[in-house]
């Protein structure tokens, strides 16, 4: 595949983060993203890594400053990064995941655009669904408990799942696939997975 240039470091993309989001939410949120995003750059697109990475980072830059404005979400965004130096590159793949609401927007063609797409509200369902958890942790946590979750409307009620199973037709996966996948990506990063034992 064609090398992926983001115009910036990953450093120089986190001090864009954190200049534009306060809330230890958001900036979570990205780094969790980012390294969901990792993982899938591993299997699919490994030279690219780091531009995967980057996309992950601030696909959510402008949302705090502009949460009110849904619809010119990523608008605001690539007026950011632009100024810090992103390429159209970096900033379309961004995009890509709010063209649902804005279809002036581009949408998602690569298989990176495609991952974002389903995967970025998956993991704050995850999130959300693993902080209820006696464990607190991803690596006890499978697709049965995620399926129950997704289903229960009420649970995490501002996680879109119209968007997840778009983006799990997308990649031409069952949404089961597209759950386990995301599971085992945040599992690979979790901070206790190389010393979580799960109950008996």
């Amino acid at each position: 595949m064609a090398a992926l240039h983001a115009g910036i470091t990953r450093d120089e993309a986190f001090a864009l983060l954190t200049d534009h989001n306060k809330e230890e939410f958001h900036i979570e949120h990205g780094e969790t993203v980012e390294q969901t995003m990792r993982y899938f750059a591993r299997e699919f697109d490994p030279e690219n890594e780091e531009f995967w990475g980057i996309v992950g980072l601030l696909h959510d830059v402008d949302w705090e400053e502009h949460d009110d404005d849904p619809v010119n979400h990523t608008v605001y965004a690539a007026e950011l990064i632009a100024a810090a130096g992103g390429t159209p590159e970096l900033i379309r793949a961004i995009q890509s995941h709010n063209c649902d609401l804005n279809d002036t927007l581009p949408k998602p063609e690569a298989q990176m655009e495609k991952v974002l797409y389903a995967t970025e509200e998956l993991t704050g369902l995850i999130g959300a669904a693993v902080v209820m958890r006696p464990s607190k942790s991803v690596m006890d946590f499978n697709v049965k408990s995620l399926k129950k979750k997704f289903k229960d409307k009420r649970f995490a009620a501002g996680v879109n799942r119209d968007v997840i199973r778009a983006g799990a037709e997308m990649l031409g996966w069952e949404l089961d696939e597209l759950f386990d996948r995301t599971i085992r990506a945040m599992q690979s990063f979790a901070p206790d997975r190389d010393t979580f034992v799960p109950a008996e």
